[in-house]
């Protein structure tokens, strides 16, 4: 999908946090399918409160989700919900936000047996909210420390295959929706033109 550009949304600041190790099955299809990934990641970047003002990492953010075709966010599962990290990436894409309109596949991660559930759906409700396509069938990994050995690589392959379908499917879902209306403006604004 050579000129399609996805950004990847990892929802945490905590050090070392497996969302970005689950996330990066995710870039890593998506990258295999010609597609280029731009990772925006909540610990590297200026997250202040509403009302107050975010400096050039903000800005920075807030442009790679407005240039970005579809949006992949990951989140971990914390106490219930998605991460407030999570919630401050939103939170500072202004309003109307820079996720409305874009086509959004979750990924939630969470230690525990029922996985990041109760996240994926405070998170659908709240982007879908701000205007965002969010799609159906999102991935919950559940027990994900088990899934990954020392090293960050995953060692189950029903987990594996689950998020590299996620990225497949953002992925589909823009070549057959978006990429041929872009492709049709293309084609229709080329044959308006004289000359």
């Amino acid at each position: 999908m050579k000129g399609v550009k996805i950004a990847v949304i990892v929802g945490t600041t905590r050090p070392g946090n497996m969302t970005r190790t689950v996330a990066n099955i995710a870039v890593a299809e998506i990258e295999r399918n010609g597609a280029t990934v731009s990772i925006v990641d909540a610990a590297t970047v200026t997250l202040p409160l509403p009302g107050s003002p975010g400096d050039e990492t903000t800005e920075n953010m807030k442009a790679t989700i407005e240039s970005a075709d579809g949006i992949l966010f990951s989140t971990p599962e914390y106490h219930g919900t998605f991460s407030a990290a999570a919630k401050l990436v939103i939170e500072n894409l202004g309003f109307p936000s820079s996720l409305k309109g874009k086509p959004m596949a979750l990924l939630g991660v969470a230690a525990g047996r029922i996985g990041a559930v109760k996240s994926i759906e405070h998170l659908r409700g709240v982007c879908s909210h701000v205007g965002a396509m969010v799609l159906p069938g999102p991935t919950s990994v559940a027990n994900v420390d088990k899934a990954f050995d020392e090293a960050g690589n995953c060692i189950d392959a029903e987990v594996e295959k689950q998020v590299k379908g996620l990225a497949n499917s953002l992925l589909d879902y823009l070549r057959l929706n978006v990429c041929p209306r872009i492709a049709l403006e293309d084609l229709t604004r080329r044959n308006q033109e004289p000359g």
